[in-house]
Formats: structure tokens, sequence, C-alpha cells
């Protein structure tokens, strides 16, 4: 357990990402905490590196809605600091921490306070004994690091840890995360570390972490980019959409666009995106330019929209064909049917359509 969100087993595999403001400004991480909740995150992580970014922490983790981990790196005092002032969790990497007296105190702060732990293998900062062993950052290093850590915290009768063998290179990643799975049996943090921006690092993490979601492995993930923290939470919620692993919000079809478009699909994707995102409810929206593939992907989605002739297009729900809309309307209509559809799920007037249920449900 992270505070309230189970981690692991059968619990749903949970989106994490980490504030970015200075930590001992309260204010602004407060700020940023809320925008990452209503971008879906289960679980934030916090930098504490100073004194001063513990001092005030408390206040942080009471205002927050969900669990805080503490982000701590060399100064296990830091990791004392932080569990007595509500961290959920402690980010440590036990090797940095120093002796073995010191991490027994992290873990008796850690019990008192109910916190989990998270072993953080990087490949960035791997141990000098271990690159002296091995020559350069590789799956065994990664592993061995991390099943060393795991002891030194099982010799302190510790357990409620989970463990990141993280790496920027996809392949090395893949591999160390393939083995740890096979050596261990605890909860495995997943990510990409330093995988690049917005675009780049969203397909490197996606095939990075979705192959391993996509075989079993993986309880938690943080698309780690360069980019505000709310875009991690949206990158990762459609990571497991796509894998059909988690549902939230609107799940968009679209098409890519072609002369043939009756509208600018392109633009109006972007739109409506940007005005659906306070929907929470899961359910599905097609927006196609034409009838080529229109009709065909809208009966397989909540509400559609296809493009036709002079400013004039079908708009389907529960994949049936129900009435037109013209190009100067067609904004904010869709948007108030989402809505509207929204609101019925959400009151038990309605579910959201499956296009695979026998008719009589589909017709619910």
């Amino acid at each position: 357990m992270v505070g309230n969100v189970p981690v692991g087993g059968d619990a749903p595999i949970t989106v994490q990402t980490m504030t970015n403001t200075p930590t001992e400004d309260v204010g602004a991480t407060i700020d940023q905490i809320r925008r990452c909740e209503d971008a879906g995150a289960d679980i934030i992580r916090v930098s504490c590196p100073t004194a001063e970014a513990t001092e005030h922490f408390d206040r942080i983790t009471k205002a927050a809605n969900v669990p805080i981990v503490a982000d701590i790196h060399f100064h296990y005092k830091r990791a004392l600091e932080a569990a007595d002032k509500g961290a959920a969790c402690l980010r440590i990497n036990p090797g940095n921490i120093g002796s073995s007296q010191r991490v027994a105190e992290v873990v008796r702060a850690a019990k008192a306070n109910g916190c989990a732990i998270r072993i953080g293998v990087n490949a960035g900062s791997l141990e000098k004994d271990l690159l002296e062993k091995y020559g350069e950052p590789c799956p065994e290093a990664l592993i061995e690091s991390a099943l060393d850590h795991i002891k030194l915290l099982q010799d302190h009768d510790f357990h409620e840890f989970k463990v990141a063998v993280k790496a920027s290179d996809v392949f090395l990643a893949v591999a160390a995360y393939h083995g740890l799975a096979e050596a261990v049996d605890c909860p495995l943090h997943l990510g990409i570390t330093e995988a690049g921006g917005l675009v780049g690092g969203t397909v490197k993490s996606s095939i990075g972490m979705g192959s391993l979601l996509w075989a079993g492995i993986g309880d938690t993930i943080r698309v780690s980019l360069s980019a505000e923290p709310e875009q991690e939470v949206k990158v990762g919620y459609e990571m497991l959409k796509a894998l059909g692993m988690r549902s939230r919000g609107v799940r968009v079809v679209s098409c890519p666009s072609c002369s043939r478009q009756g509208f600018d699909v392109i633009r109006t994707v972007e739109t409506l995106e940007k005005r659906l995102e306070h929907i929470k409810t899961p359910m599905s929206l097609s927006v196609l330019g034409c009838v080529v593939n229109g009709p065909g992907e809208a009966r397989e989605t909540d509400i559609g929209i296809t493009g036709g002739g002079n400013g004039k297009h079908m708009v389907y729900l529960a994949g049936v064909t129900d009435h037109h809309v013209q190009s100067d309307d067609m904004l904010d209509h869709i948007v108030r049917l989402v809505e509207q559809k929204a609101a019925q799920i959400e009151a038990g007037e309605a579910v959201a359509f499956d296009p695979h249920a026998a008719p009589a449900e589909a017709a619910e």
C-alpha cells in the first residue's frame, strides 16, 4: 500500500508523476499537485533534496488528495523528516544512504509512519563496484544492484517495497525488468528514465513500458518526459487505455485526415480533446472526416461524427445513425452530447457503449 493506494497483485496499474517546482515553495508545489490530480495521477512524487524542502513537507502531504512519495537520494535525514511529515512512500537508493545503521534508521521511520519504500536503481547512478565488475551499465548490473538493495531492506525485516531498474536505453531497461521479474516477486515500478521531450519521450516510453506491460510485467508507471507533469499523466493513461488496462475519460478514435475530409479533422480533434479534458467517465468518441471509414468506426463508439458534403455531417449515437449537424454547430453539439452521456453513465441511467454486447444490452 502506498497510502490508500494498492500497488501490485491484482490492483489496477497506477500512474505516477513527479513535481518540478521547488519543494520549499509550498504553494506552487500544491498547485502543481492539483493539476496532476485533475489529470488523473494516482501517486505523486516530490523531491526532498534539502532540509528546506522537508521543513514544510507536512503542508504538502496534508493538502494532497493522493499519496505523496518523498524522493530521497543521499541524505538519510531527509527520509526521516519526510516520513514524520506524512510521506506515503520513500524513494531511496539504499546503497546511497550510507551505513547499515542509517538504513536501519530509515526503515524504523518508515515502519513507525506506515511508509512504503521504493528502491530506485538507475543506469546513470550505478555503484562503482558494479561498474568496475561489469564495465558498463547492463541488465545484469541493474538486477544485481536491485537484489543487493532488496537484501538490505529484508535484513532489517522490511518488506513493504517496490523496485525500479530504470535506464534511458529502451533495450537495457526492458531486459533488466524482464530479468528482475524472473528473480523477485514484488511490485515493480516501470519507467524509461530521461526518455526525452513530449513526442520522442512518449514514443520511447510506449515502446519500452508498453512491451513490458503487455508481457504482464509492471505494477505502477511513470512516463519520464521533459514536459509538464500533467502531460506525463495523460501519456501514462493513454498507454494503459491502448492496452485495455485502465479506462478514464474520453477515448478518441480519429483519422489522420486527407483531401476527402468534410471538416478540418486535425483542428477538430485538438479542440475536442481540450474541451473534454474534464470528462473522467470512460466512454468513446469517433471523429472521422468522410464516409469511407466513418460509419464503420462510429458503429464501435458511444458517439461518432462523420464528415459529409456542404458542411452537413452525420452524428451517430451508440453506433447507430441518429441525426445531422452543421459545421458551425458541430463542436458545441459534440461536447454537449459527450457531457450528457457522461452524466447519464455516472447517474446509472446509461452504460458506456459496448459494440460486442448482445443487442438487448446495447440498447440499454
